[in-house]
This record gives C-alpha cells, sequence and structure tokens, in this order.
C-alpha cells in the first residue's frame, strides 16, 4: 500500500483512526489520532480510509480551454507550502499555476547522492498540485528539490522559457509571514518561480555611476 503523509488511516486490529504524520522507515509509520497522540504502528496494520482523505488537488483539473491573447496571463507559478489542515506538523509542497499556460512539470529530491522521482505530470491553468510532503520540524534535513516545469498553450503565445529551480529550502525561508493561497483556500508560505525580468536602463545606470 502507497501510504503518505497526510493520509488518513484505520487500524486493522484496535479502533483507532489518525493522521500519518510520519514516515518512520520503510516498515513503520506515526499516526496522530484525534487526541493529538502519534502512535507507531507497522504499516501493514493500517487501513486506507477512502472518502475522507484531504484532497491531492483542492482545485479540480479542467480541460485545457484556450484563453484569448487580450486575457492570457503569462505569470504566476509558485511552489507552496501549507501546513495540513489536520496536522500542523506536516508540511505540503503543491505547483500553484495561476498563469494561463499549461505546465509540464518534474520534482525530483535528492540527498547525499541519493535521488528520487517524486512527480510527474502537468498542471492546467488556474489549478494546483501537490508534489511533496514532509515533516515540517526536519526542515534542516529535508532533501535538495529538483524541479523543471515547461509551459504550453494553444493560444498565440510564446511560451515561457523553462524553469529550473534546483535548491534546498530552509528555515530562514519560512521566516516570512504566511499570505493567503487563494486556489488553495489557505494560508502558506509562496516562492515565486517565474521571477520577471528585470530590465535594466542603462543610461540611468551610467548616470548613476558618474555622480
Amino acid at each position: 500500500m502507497n501510504l503518505k503523509l497526510g493520509d488518513f488511516v484505520r487500524f486493522v486490529d484496535e479502533n483507532i483512526e489518525g493522521y500519518i504524520t510520519r514516515i518512520i522507515d520503510k516498515d513503520t509509520i506515526g499516526v496522530t489520532d484525534s487526541n493529538d497522540f502519534e502512535i507507531p504502528v507497522l504499516a501493514s496494520k493500517v487501513t486506507l480510509v477512502h472518502g475522507d482523505m484531504p484532497g491531492e488537488e483542492l482545485i479540480p483539473s479542467k480541460s485545457q480551454v484556450t484563453v484569448p491573447e487580450a486575457e492570457f496571463k503569462k505569470d504566476g507559478i509558485y511552489l507552496a507550502l501549507v501546513t495540513d489542515q489536520h496536522s500542523s506538523s506536516v508540511a505540503h509542497f503543491h505547483l500553484v499555476n495561476e498563469s494561463s499556460y499549461q505546465l509540464l512539470a518534474a520534482f525530483t529530491t535528492a540527498k547525499q547522492d541519493t535521488f528520487k522521482g517524486e512527480f510527474a505530470g502537468t498542471v492546467d491553468p488556474n489549478t494546483t498540485k501537490r508534489i511533496y510532503s514532509a515533516q515540517l520540524g526536519d526542515i534542516q534535513i529535508w532533501p535538495e528539490f529538483r524541479l523543471e516545469i515547461l509551459s504550453s498553450t494553444k493560444a498565440n503565445v510564446e511560451p515561457k522559457s523553462p524553469i529550473i529551480f534546483h535548491r534546498s529550502i530552509k528555515g530562514k525561508d519560512l521566516s516570512v509571514a504566511k499570505e493567503e493561497i487563494a486556489l488553495l483556500k489557505q494560508k502558506g508560505w509562496l516562492i515565486r518561480l517565474d521571477e520577471t525580468e528585470v530590465v535594466v536602463d542603462l543610461e540611468k545606470l551610467k548616470e548613476k555611476f558618474q555622480k
């Protein structure tokens, strides 16, 4: 069974339910019950409870619609970090696409020359996709994130240059205040992936250095 952080599970042999808040090793998980008590248990001793799981996508995927060029939004691609709605110790990472492009993304984690493909797929315009989950308290040992994104559209608009985001996220990245993330309908931290290019006025720059 492919269990993930944030999944809602029920113990096979006991009348206990809760959310997975820790992956201890390949055989053992930590489940936090309604009393906020984390219980270590073999993964084989729980069953996934369908119908009461946090959504993989809080915004449903839609078939791609061609946006008129005049209304086309070229910017607004983010990596969002939000805490689980049931356990604040679990962090979920989402790709947030506020642009009118359809995105093709590949996400890999890297740690001590060990690589793991975590997500590969598309993110439609004005939707989100959850791509990774981790223990918030383990932030100092999170792996390096390697995220590559291509953009596509049926509209007569030039695609964006490929986005390459290779970096580790540390506590200082979360030292700023949370902000409202409309597509996720909750507050979290946003990392802008498609920063607008800075246009340098060479004449003003020359004047500055001549003073």
